[in-house]
This record gives C-alpha cells, structure tokens and sequence, in this order.
C-alpha cells in the first residue's frame, strides 16, 4: 500500500565527536591492520566520543546545527523523534534531554529503536504527524554513540561502528515535494544475529553479566551481510516500481553505511552508478541511526542534491528491520 506524505525535510545537519579513531589505532589494540579493515569494509577511520560525553550531546549539536541552518526558533518545534540504540539511560528518553538543552519548550517527544533502520523509522513517524496536520516542525534525529557497546578485543565488531549524529527539520510539504513513500518491515528470526544481551529485562546488570562480556555488540557477521545486500536491494526495487519508478529515475540513493561491499552488491543489483550512491562510511565508520542523516548532510555539503532531485533511502539493522523511502528533495 502507497502511503502519501505531505512533508519535506528543510534542513539536514550532522555532527560527529572530534576525536578520530584511525585503523593504524586499531592496529594498537586488537589484532587487525590498515589494510585488512579497508578491504572488508572499505573504512578508514571512525570518530569516538570522550568519557562523560553521550548520545543526546551529539544530538542536541546536530539539532542545534539545523536549527540555526533553517532560522528556527527551539519554541518553534512541535515534535522531537530521536532514533537510537544507545541512549543516555534507559529513562528518562534521550529525546527529552534533547528538547531540555534546545530550550524547546513547546515540543513534545520520545526515543525510537529500529538499529540501524532507526532514522528512516524515525522519519516516517515524523512524517506522519506533519501529514495529519495536527504538527508543522518535527525534529527528527538519529544519534548513537556506539563505541561505548563495543569490546575493543572482538575484532569482528570494533572495526565497524563510530559515533555520530544527524538531523533533519520536517515541515509541511507543496505538491509534488517531499516524501513520496515509504516500506520499512521487520524480520525478529534474525534479532540472534546481532544483538547486545545484557542490561535489559532479561538479563539485568550483574557482575555475571559484565564477566560474561553480556553488554557489548554481539554479530554473526555473514548472517547480516546476506540479509542486508538480499533486503535492501529487493525492498528498493519494490518501492521504485509500486511508484512508477525504476533505478534510473534516481538522482541519489544514500544506504545505511554498514559496510561498502554491502552498498556496492546492493547498488550492483539495483544496476545505479557510483556517481548516484553516497558513500561516507571511509570516513565515519557505520554511527547506526545517524548514517543516513550525516549522509544526506554530506550529499548536500558536496552539491550532489538539489530540489526536484528523486532521491532513495534504505536500510537494514538490528532486529532485523529494514526500511526504504523515497522523496523529492525540496530545497
């Protein structure tokens, strides 16, 4: 089912803690190399916050950013979405740290978990609010500070993530603007493929549980890399024809940066030049919910977006979830 959104993003900005954590410090602390992570992944490098510095930091910078790039007042904003997996605590939501240090006093809001589908969920719940008309400026944003989950000894894991944020301000849309449509569907079999054990209902934190190594990124690696190059490309697909459109319709696609031979078999399947895929991954490493956000931040920073231009998100995390839309940029 077509779902028809009138809401466009107005603004997109992104921010990523100053410290860079390159393969050679890799190198220093597991055993891995320079060479070895840019051929299995096509990463260079990936940013790492300090102690003491959390999810709604990077957050509250990013919003403050496209506040200021779009002249909006923080009393301005109805709705703030923030997409993640790592938030500050368990309650109260990040989103609610966010709206207190913005001064937002008139928003309203709340934490969403999709994993690396965050954003794109995010966005759509958003979307949905603009679209009803009960809300005209939603914040979306997806931030996560993923070193913090991560065990430095387990090569297959540490290598990949990097912390950052990105965001959006959605507004009401003109005809022939803004999101078009959207797919997102969940697989739970796959939630055993990658997951972090420890700390919820479940197992609770214990000193067991923090011997058992329980509250770090756990992932089958080749489990994931099949689901997410099968998924991405086949939801991709659908979307683009249920709308009348095909691959080459595309102006943009930006995929969740997880790996680079996941983008580059999904963009093989989908038959769409490099020139039409944004790839930052070399320089941030995959950030989860704040990928495709820092991404389109990219995209417009590089003057590869520009209004009218049809452009495609995708994604698979955690869960599994896998999200697509498509939208017509606006600005």
């Amino acid at each position: 089912m077509s779902h028809r959104i009138a809401a466009k993003i107005t603004g997109v900005a992104g921010y990523v803690p100053p410290k860079a954590m390159t393969n050679a410090d890799l190198e220093k602390m597991v055993a891995t190399n320079d060479a070895w992570i840019r051929e299995r992944t096509g990463i260079r490098e990936r940013h790492v916050v300090e102690k003491g510095t959390a999810t709604s930091h990077l957050a509250t910078e990013a919003a403050k950013a496209v506040l200021a790039q779009t002249k909006t007042d923080p009393a301005e904003i109805d709705l703030i979405v923030l997409a993640t997996v790592t938030p500050d605590m368990f309650f109260p939501a990040t989103a609610c740290l966010v709206q207190d240090r913005l001064g937002a006093k008139k928003a309203w809001g709340f934490d969403l978990s999709a994993a690396c589908s965050g954003f794109a969920y995010a966005l759509t719940v958003g979307a949905q609010f603009v679209g009803a008309g009960t809300h005209r400026k939603v914040l979306v944003i997806g931030s996560d500070t993923m070193s913090t989950i991560l065990d430095y000894k387990d090569r297959a894991t540490c290598i990949l993530f990097g912390d950052g944020a990105g965001a959006v301000l959605l507004e009401p849309a003109a005809a022939g603007e803004g999101i078009i449509d959207f797919s997102h569907d969940v697989d739970g079999s796959g939630g055993q493929y990658l997951y972090m054990p420890g700390g919820g209902s479940l197992h609770p934190s214990t000193h067991e549980t923090v011997d058992k190594n329980m509250h770090v990124v756990h992932q089958e690696g080749s489990q994931v890399f099949k689901y997410a190059v099968r998924r991405m490309a086949e939801l991709s697909v659908s979307l683009l024809e249920r709308n009348g459109f095909t691959s080459k319709d595309l102006s943009l696609v930006v995929p969740h940066q997880a790996n680079l031979r996941i983008i580059r078999a999904m963009q093989e399947r989908l038959g769409v030049a490099d020139s039409k895929v944004m790839v930052n991954i070399d320089k941030f490493g995959n950030t989860t919910a704040g990928t495709i956000p820092l991404g389109l931040r990219d995209a417009v920073e590089q003057g590869r977006l520009r209004k009218g231009d049809l452009v495609l998100i995708v994604a698979v995390g955690a869960g599994y979830t896998t999200a697509g839309m498509l939208l017509r940029w606006a600005y």
